[in-house]
């Protein structure tokens, strides 16, 4: 065996360091894209909802209106059922004149 010079030595060192630093450089590249894949998988999460959970009580305002809403709701349907049912009592008595006023018609009187 053939005993290196210092220059050879030098040289397979050099050799060394540049394929050591491509592997560094390769693994350096590996844990940087774990490290973006890992902040990309929790950024969602965390982006999916961005709104507020604790909803809003209505105050009393907001029930003393929904309370007289339903108040002139309720008046609203009553007059309108009496309505129908005088319209309905007024129908009644048009047909029975005019039912009268057909049977004499037809008896000749």
């Amino acid at each position: 065996m053939t005993d290196l010079t210092p220059l050879d030595k030098a040289e397979a060192a050099a050799r060394e360091a540049a394929e050591n630093t491509d592997i560094a450089r390769v693994v350096a590249a590996v844990l940087a894209t774990q490290q973006v894949m890992q902040q990309q998988a929790q950024a969602p999460a965390q982006q999916q909802c961005q709104h507020d959970h604790h909803k809003q009580r209505r105050g009393a305002g907001e029930w003393i209106g929904i309370a007289c809403a339903v108040c002139v709701g309720g008046f609203g349907i009553a007059f309108a059922s009496i309505a129908l049912a005088v319209l309905g009592g007024v129908a009644a008595i048009v047909v029975l004149v005019l039912r009268s006023m057909w049977t004499d018609y037809r008896k000749g009187r």
